[in-house]
Parts: C-alpha cells; sequence; structure tokens
C-alpha cells in the first residue's frame, strides 16, 4: 500500500521564528506532512540544529538567519527564498518578541523594535510574497497573533499587546485585498503556551498557579499551535480568510476568574 501523502505536500512554506518554541513545532508538523521549508530566525545554531531534525526523518529544510525585525533582513530572507525554491506557497509570520516593560518604564526604542518584529514585518513579508502568489492563484498566509491585547491584556505587555491587535487588523484587511486571487489570510491566537521565553521568566509554582484559572488546566504547547496552523495551511482551510483561531485551552471562557478556584 502506497503512503498517504501529506496534506501540504508540493508546497513550500517559509515559517519565521522557527528556531525554537511555536515555531519550530509548526516547522515539525509542516516537515511531517510533506512542506518544504525555509527557516528563519536570528540564531543560526537553533536553526541548524532544527534542520538536521528535519532532514533526518526525511524533510527537506534550508535555513535564512536573519532578523526580520529590520528591513534589511526582511530583504535578505525573500531573497534567499527567490534564490532557493524560486516561490513560497506558504508564510508563517511566527516572530515575536515580548521585553515586558511598564508605560512609564517603556522606551521609544523597544516600542519601536517591538512594532518592527512582531508588526510591520508581516507586513513586509506579505508585500514581497504576495505578487508570486497572486500569480500562481494559491498562497497562505498566515501569523501568529495573541489572545494578549485581543481579547485580554496582562502588566508591562502594552507594546506586546498593541502589535498583536495590529496584527489582527492588517490579516483581515489583507485577506479582503486577496481574496480573489485564491490567497487566504489568517491567523491563530495562543494563550498560556510553554516556549523557552515563557519558561525563562516564570518559575514551575508559577506556571502551576496561572493552569488553575484554565479550564483544561494546563498550559498549551507548540503541537498544540501546530496543529491549528496545519489546519490553516491546508487545502482544507481554502474557504476560510480574514479569521484566527484561539487556541487557549477554554481560558477566555470564564466570565471571573473566581469560578475556576
Amino acid at each position: 500500500m502506497s503512503q498517504r501523502p501529506g496534506r501540504l505536500a508540493g508546497l513550500t512554506a517559509l515559517i519565521t521564528g522557527a528556531g525554537r518554541g511555536i515555531g519550530a513545532g509548526i516547522a515539525r508538523r509542516f516537515a511531517q506532512e510533506g512542506a518544504v521549508l525555509v527557516l528563519n530566525s536570528r540564531t543560526e545554531s537553533d536553526l541548524a540544529l532544527l534542520q538536521q531534525e528535519i532532514t533526518a526523518a526525511g524533510g527537506q529544510a534550508w535555513i535564512v538567519p536573519a532578523d526580520i525585525g529590520t528591513a534589511a533582513g526582511v530583504q535578505a530572507v525573500l531573497a534567499a527564498c527567490a534564490k532557493g525554491s524560486g516561490h513560497i506557497d506558504i508564510l508563517v509570520h511566527n516572530a515575536g518578541i515580548y521585553p515586558f516593560a511598564a508605560i512609564e518604564q517603556l522606551t521609544d526604542e523597544t516600542w519601536q523594535q517591538t512594532m518592527e518584529t512582531n508588526l510591520t514585518s508581516a507586513f513586509r513579508l506579505t508585500r514581497g510574497l504576495v505578487a508570486g502568489m497572486r500569480e500562481r492563484r494559491f498562497g497562505r498566509l498566515l501569523f501568529t497573533s495573541s489572545v494578549t491585547g485581543n481579547h485580554v491584556v496582562v502588566p508591562g505587555a502594552s507594546h506586546y499587546a498593541a502589535s498583536k491587535a495590529g496584527l489582527n487588523g492588517f490579516l483581515r484587511a489583507a485577506a479582503l485585498e486577496f481574496a480573489a486571487d485564491g490567497i487566504t489570510v489568517n491567523g491563530v491566537e495562543p494563550g498560556l503556551v510553554e516556549t523557552p521565553g515563557a519558561l525563562a521568566v516564570t518559575t514551575a509554582e508559577e506556571r502551576a498557579a496561572m493552569a488553575r484559572f484554565v479550564p483544561m488546566k494546563r498550559w498549551g504547547n507548540a503541537d498544540d499551535i501546530a496543529g491549528a496552523m496545519l489546519y490553516l495551511a491546508s487545502r482544507d482551510a481554502g474557504y476560510v480568510t480574514g479569521q484566527t483561531i484561539v487556541v487557549d485551552g477554554g481560558a477566555l471562557l470564564p466570565e471571573n476568574g473566581a469560578v475556576m478556584l
């Protein structure tokens, strides 16, 4: 019996922020489903390890280390894509930063850096890739957004919240502009997810305390987000555009956190 082809067979996907955490999880899932991958992150060593893992499992991936928080970094990624595969069918813009700072201590530099990485790069990558997608009459533009800024907020994350709310606004506008071209634009809004970044700034006790307020009583993981991204990237979601999927274990459901205690 022949092996069933993956849901992304024959498609090439660019994944930003792919070195660790959610991005790496998305990369692994997409590779399992047959996509050829272009992996971007600022840290080349992280990308190299992931590339080795994917190719050892029979997948195809190449790496483009660059800081997409700058215009030059985005251009480097786009140039590498054009030189390598020649085209990109799926963009997963997952790269994001969240340097916590209260509003009164937040500097212009930190605000701008957060916006450039989380939001402006989404615009630059979309602008650079959409012409090729339109020509092929197929494309998936996917963004890792957040429940933060769109449904909830936390102290010290005003800049992060603003960037993610802006990202949702951008993806909906892009979805409308590209709907007639065979290009869909969607996002995933994670809740609490155990990533290297989250683990670095919280203790096990703090994470357990926060999990008490999640109906599923646990934090999410990269695979939880990757599954939602896979659906949106696949042809199964061909009639879905301008939408976001909340993946939060039900954390937004309670009217008040007291009901979870």
